[in-house]
């Protein structure tokens, strides 16, 4: 199974997340679970949480990009869920062997994201924080999904996006049966 963990606070306003998420909420054992629309309190069902990540094969964390980060709620997910002892620590392996994915977008245009840009860096220099969880999990880190100009990038681009990440879970889908 395919665990989609979807973090958008806002996705009614969303375009890029929207056209992403529309690509491949309908591909066959997808599990779609929008973190805002089951905890808008913010109180984790941390035993469903677990039971859920137990079944799948792929997780996958999609969401925007906010101050460099995931937004709220899967950072307090990241923190209620992945416990000591059951994802990582000693007897902690619930998770060890899944793959992981991350399929995220960001204001900014990819010129932004290199020395002189606005943010200094190159984008490779915000991913260890979600890469890191992963791996510190036991899970296997897959390329990420990066698209950047999200309330910019124009309706083709986004298109091409959305159908590159389609065909990339129907790729991984196939190769594990």
């Amino acid at each position: 199974m395919i665990l989609l963990i979807y973090a958008h606070p806002h996705h009614s306003r969303s375009i890029a997340q929207r056209a992403l998420l529309e690509a491949v909420i309908d591909l066959p054992r997808l599990t779609f679970h929008p973190l805002y629309d089951r905890y808008p309190d913010f109180a984790i069902d941390v035993a469903a949480e677990q039971a859920l990540m137990r079944r799948a094969q792929l997780v996958i964390w999609q969401h925007p990009l906010y101050w460099y980060a995931p937004p709220a709620l899967l950072k307090l997910w990241y923190e209620d869920v992945l416990t000591r002892g059951w994802a990582f620590g000693e007897g902690g392996d619930a998770l060890a062997g899944k793959d992981c994915l991350w399929v995220t977008s960001t204001g900014a245009l990819p010129e932004a994201y290199q020395a002189g840009g606005a943010h200094q860096h190159d984008f490779a220099a915000f991913e260890p924080v979600v890469k890191q969880t992963a791996r510190f999990c036991k899970m296997n880190w897959q390329e990420p999904i990066v698209v950047h100009g999200a309330h910019r990038i124009d309706a083709a681009m986004l298109a091409q996006h959305a159908a590159q990440y389609r065909a990339r879970l129907q790729a991984w889908s196939q190769a594990h049966g």
